[in-house]
């Protein structure tokens, strides 16, 4: 008599993307009754198998008998995760006889089981079921709070099963399962308002040029004088998550084991300490890095001299690529990271140098190298560098000021986003102006002949290369989206020179 083999797909988890694994599972009735299972699992996938077996003890259910054989293929991939739990469990059912062998067929199960028969959630449940429907899987099986979470995933049927039991008796089809509804939007996290800060018209009006068309941003001044405050109010002007983009953030945080952001953008401020792991992803089993996290959304750096220089060098690659890749021995992972980086830091090492009030009491050798942990690469890629100077006490009591505002902020830049959305989406992709090139750069500036003349006079003059000369460009390209004109003209050119920071051979002002 041929024994039935039952498949059940699943998915491994790696980055934020997940790869098909098929569980096949198989009982003789012959042996002395140790399982094996193959494919090259690590311990706590060799502990699912008494996990679930414990689990048909408490719920009643007869487990296959005899010698059962578990295959998690493809053998190559080292197979780790409690999300394997469930496919295991079903296979194991299957082989039991619980249910026929062709109601798995097709199907993706992902979820943690309990010693008490529950289905829990399990970490990279989204990129499970985005791996599911690429594959064309007939249904996913799941935790309930894990199939609400991927329902946002458009044309995989979705069931979430509070046990093991649920799941058994649905393919035995003893038993109904309702696909679960969308999970309800989370409300917005409160913003502080830049109402609240006074004066700062220059940086707030980089913050500006920062959300609308997507520049990377340093703000440098002594302690107290705002720099993290302002920054920290930048989601608030940004414009909402489109539907991809809210899919993709939701996968990058399930993949982490996060909870979810709310409708915002989200913004990730690792400190100065954290490892080049947890800021650019890593460990043993891959996972998301802050860099991945803060994908379409804000990665803060506050004392950005302050971070490992590795990890600041490492940034590099994400800035220019939108993707993070992490080399391991066995394997080569590629995440998104496609972020606007802000960061903030003091002039200098006791950070009061310019101060109208304070000395400075940092001597010209210790400044230098405060600065030149920073390299000019990294520099250049900070597309806006603005000062930010402690405010006088007659600024601190003037009243407030509307138009410098959150709402009135991010009036002015969903309209120039608006604008960008129009001109600049192609095949249904979307490049704001910060990520302009080559023809698409030129095409999409429009300049006078007094800003062409005006770009080569600041090239002239700041000895800038290529790169910067197209990050000049476009920052005059968002700030004419901001005054809402269709040509960027010469007073473009030498705002977004100011903005920029430029000064001879490029140090900070």
């Amino acid at each position: 008599m041929q024994v039935p083999t039952i498949t059940v797909g699943c998915g491994l988890v790696q980055g934020v993307d997940a790869v098909p694994v098929q569980v096949e599972a198989t009982a003789r009735h012959a042996g002395d009754g140790t399982p094996r299972l193959l494919g090259l699992v690590d311990a706590c996938v060799r502990e699912a198998y008494h996990r679930v077996l414990q689990a048909f003890f408490a719920l009643d259910l007869p487990p296959p008998r005899g010698v059962t054989t578990v295959n998690f293929a493809p053998a190559e991939l080292r197979k780790h995760g409690s999300g394997f739990d469930l496919p295991l469990a079903l296979a194991l059912a299957g082989a039991a006889g619980l249910f026929p062998p062709e109601r798995s067929r097709g199907l993706f199960a992902f979820g943690e089981v309990s010693l008490r028969g529950e289905i829990l959630p399990a970490r990279g449940a989204v990129s499970v079921a985005l791996a599911a429907a690429q594959n064309g899987a007939q249904a996913m099986l799941c935790s309930p709070a894990d199939a609400s979470l991927c329902a946002a995933v458009d044309g995989l049927p979705l069931y979430g099963a509070a046990t093991l039991a649920d799941a058994v008796f649905w393919l035995a089809g003893r038993r109904e399962l309702q696909p679960p509804p969308p999970r309800p939007p989370a409300p917005p996290d409160a913003v502080a308002d830049l109402a609240d800060l006074r004066g700062h018209q220059t940086p707030k009006r980089a913050l500006a040029v920062a959300a609308a068309g997507g520049h990377n941003l340093l703000f440098v001044g002594p302690p107290g004088s705002g720099k993290s405050a302002l920054l920290r109010r930048l989601p608030g002007i940004l414009p909402p998550l489109g539907p991809r983009e809210r899919l993709a953030v939701l996968q990058a945080h399930a993949a982490a084991g996060l909870s979810l952001p709310g409708e915002r953008r989200p913004l990730r401020a690792p400190h100065h300490t954290s490892s080049a792991a947890s800021v650019l992803g890593g460990g043993a089993d891959v996972r998301p890095g802050e860099v991945t996290l803060a994908h379409h959304g804000v990665l803060f750096l506050d004392e950005l001299p302050e971070f490992r220089r590795d990890v600041l060098e490492a940034l590099r690659q994400p800035l220019e690529d939108a993707t993070i890749t992490v080399g391991r021995a066995r394997q080569t992972v590629t995440m998104p990271a496609q972020f606007l980086l802000v960061a903030a830091m003091n002039p200098c090492p006791c950070g009061f140098r310019g101060h109208r009030q304070r000395p400075c009491a940092c001597t010209p050798g210790a400044v230098a190298r405060y600065r030149q942990r920073l390299s000019g690469p990294l520099l250049d890629r900070l597309d806006l560098q603005v000062e930010v100077p402690a405010l006088t006490a007659a600024e601190l009591r003037a009243p407030e000021d509307p138009a410098a505002g959150t709402a009135a902020l991010r009036e002015r830049v969903l309209a120039a986003h608006a604008r960008q959305l129009r001109r600049q989406t192609f095949d249904g992709v979307f490049t704001p102006n910060g990520r302009l090139v080559d023809r698409m750069l030129l095409r999409a500036c429009a300049c006078t002949e007094a800003a062409l003349a005006g770009v080569d006079e600041v090239m002239r003059r700041c000895q800038q290369s290529a790169r910067g000369r197209v990050r000049l460009l476009r920052l005059a390209r968002t700030l004419a989206d901001l005054d809402d004109r269709d040509q960027v003209d010469d007073v473009d050119v030498l705002e977004a020179a100011n903005l920029r920071g430029f000064a001879p051979a490029g140090a900070l002002a």
